[in-house]
């Protein structure tokens, strides 16, 4: 079998926080393509809160972080590294790992990983790119563009499935980390009458608008900061456990009396203490697990 050409080339590094922002120029002025930064303990008890959560006061860096550098194939690494490092003060080199990425067709080769997710008998999620397998149901027609939220993800999967078992008719939402706006706009197909979506990142939110503009759904996307306070019957956050812990007391004030809260993003081990946070505002109920992950959900005290 003929072997794709080698493209770029991946490194990846770990740097304190101290010298992230450094390190990060240092490497684009070494000819690297992009650096991407990722909390190096993401997914375990001791990951950092995202970056400016309302209610936080936000970190520069996260406290660990794994750095991945995108070179051309061409290039001279060693050099590139060595002279990145220097105009960093760093004048010993970490440790790297180097990973080849070969040319790909990555629009078919992205496309390929999403196929038509049948979440109930009567819900759809269908990527843009594919017909509708069922005509007659609810479809969800997403394009996730760049934003998290494709319903192929368990986290997602289990607000899906509470939306569609338990939301009532004629009540109002907010989807608070909308991504791609796939909570949102399944919660307006399925009945709700006041639909909004909030994210840090403007990306998401426009992502949101379009998706929901395709599936010709009435729903309004804010930035975090611009979002207005006015509580909703039903608030979703798929988000992750520390988030979830700092946004507590604002989406406590989100929800009206009675209403109904979820929460998903959240490792079993996790799901103790955060729904310990939530019970200062709500009734939990027991959780729900999909495939390692946890969704909690409660009814606001009055």
């Amino acid at each position: 079998m003929r072997r794709r050409p080698i493209a770029w080339i991946a490194v990846e590094l770990m740097v304190d926080a101290a010298k992230l922002v450094a390190v990060s120029d240092a490497l684009i002025e070494a000819g690297a393509f992009s650096v991407d930064v990722a909390d190096a303990r993401a997914g375990t008890e001791r990951e950092t809160p995202i970056f400016g959560e309302p209610g936080h006061d936000p970190e520069e860096a996260f406290e660990s972080n794994r750095v991945i550098a995108l070179f051309a194939s061409g290039e001279d690494l060693s050099r590139s590294l060595e002279r990145a490092m220097a105009a960093a003060g760093l004048y010993a080199s970490p440790d790297y790992k180097i990973t080849e990425v070969p040319e790909q067709d990555w629009v078919r080769l992205t496309q390929n990983q999403f196929e038509p997710i049948r979440v109930s008998a009567r819900l759809w999620i269908v990527p843009s790119w594919h017909a509708v397998p069922d005509p007659a149901a609810i479809n969800i027609i997403l394009d996730p563009g760049l934003a998290f939220g494709t319903g192929s993800h368990p986290t997602t999967r289990l607000c899906l499935d509470w939306l569609d078992r338990h939301l009532p008719r004629g009540c109002s939402v907010i989807d608070y980390g909308c991504g791609s706006g796939i909570l949102a706009i399944a919660a307006a197909k399925l009945g709700a009458t006041r639909v909004r979506g909030v994210d840090i990142d403007a990306q998401a939110v426009e992502s949101s608008r379009y998706n929901a503009q395709r599936n010709g759904v009435i729903a309004d996307f804010f930035n975090a900061d611009d979002a207005p306070p006015e509580p909703a019957d039903v608030v979703l956050a798929n988000i992750l456990s520390n988030p979830l812990k700092v946004l507590a007391p604002l989406l406590a004030r989100l929800t009206v009396p009675g209403g109904r809260l979820v929460l998903s993003g959240i490792l079993p081990p996790q799901a103790t203490e955060v729904a310990g946070v939530y019970r200062a505002w709500f009734d939990i109920e027991p959780p729900a697990i999909d495939d390692g992950w946890v969704r909690l959900s409660g009814v606001r005290l009055g």
